[in-house]
């Protein structure tokens, strides 16, 4: 038997392949919404619950419970929201950092001239330039961190996500307490 030419492939390695291939075709189905009026609305709200009714926040939470899409698109929604915080945290100490380290270089550089009266110096007036960028990064980035931390849900999100982890008989001692301390 002579072999051709061109090198085809395999039949019997070509039905694994087709195996593989209606597997992602069912993985694929399965990332799909099971109720797609829900799953639009809650992406409306960028997948938050936390202020909804009673109610209506058991039948989202057991939406929740049965569509894998709408739990996957919940937890990228919430890790989105905590890269932003985070990343808006590390912002604000970055700048706070350098303003500081910025205004005790100046002092130091400029304590050493301070004996003799002389004009103010190139290199003080790029310290004193280069802190006011500093202290606006500063401003700038708290100000970024407060919108941030409005426009998204994690203040509820967070504390359901405590409230859970502490045990029931702690979290009554403790709405005892705040009870008795408010009244």
């Amino acid at each position: 038997m002579r072999k051709s030419a061109l090198a085809f492939p395999d039949p019997q390695k070509n039905r694994g392949e087709s195996h593989d291939r209606s597997q992602r075709v069912i993985s694929a189905r399965a990332a799909v919404c099971t109720d797609p009026v829900v799953g639009d609305i809650l992406a409306g709200w960028r997948y938050d619950i936390s202020g909804l009714s009673p109610a209506m926040g058991r039948d989202y939470e057991a939406h929740f419970a049965e569509c894998t899409s709408c739990r996957r698109r919940q937890r990228v929604a919430r890790t989105i929201d905590i890269l932003l915080l985070s990343v808006s945290t590390l912002s604000i100490l970055a700048f706070f950092l350098a303003a500081v380290v910025i205004h005790r270089v100046e002092l130091v550089t400029h304590g050493g001239t301070l004996h003799i009266p002389v004009p103010l110096h190139q290199a003080h007036i790029v310290a004193i330039s280069l802190e006011a960028i500093a202290i606006t990064g500063l401003v700038f980035s708290t100000l970024l961190w407060v919108l941030v931390a409005i426009a998204t849900p994690l203040p509820g999100f967070l504390g359901q996500l405590v409230q859970q982890r502490i045990p029931p008989h702690i979290l009554s001692d403790l709405r005892d307490r705040f009870n008795k301390n408010a009244a």
